[in-house]
């Protein structure tokens, strides 16, 4: 997966954005988890403190990146859902190609 511009949505000025934004979180064991978020960073911070979700209580949050940002809560979902969909290997690409 070189092409990662399918899971990032453009911002535009004549586009009306929101606050929200698609991330994945690497866990201990190397799987990844997807989800949405206004605050990203206190999203993080309460997957570590173990009150985020179910997944990332029994697997340990190890590091956070952004897929796509500055998004209405409604894009943001289903990006998430198209994210979701993606075979183990093709989120660790999207994983790499965010590095």
């Amino acid at each position: 997966m070189s092409d990662i511009s399918e899971y990032r949505l453009p911002n535009s000025a004549s586009e009306e954005c929101g606050h929200w934004c698609v991330y994945l979180i690497l866990c201990e064991g190397g799987s990844l988890y997807c989800g949405i978020s206004n605050h990203p960073e206190a999203r993080f911070a309460a997957h570590q403190a173990g009150k985020g979700a179910k997944y990332t209580r029994i697997r340990k949050p190890l590091e956070m990146r952004l897929v796509s940002q500055a998004l209405s809560k409604s894009a943001a979902a289903k990006l998430e859902i198209k994210v979701k969909q993606l075979k183990a290997a093709e989120k660790r690409d999207l994983w790499l190609a965010l590095a």
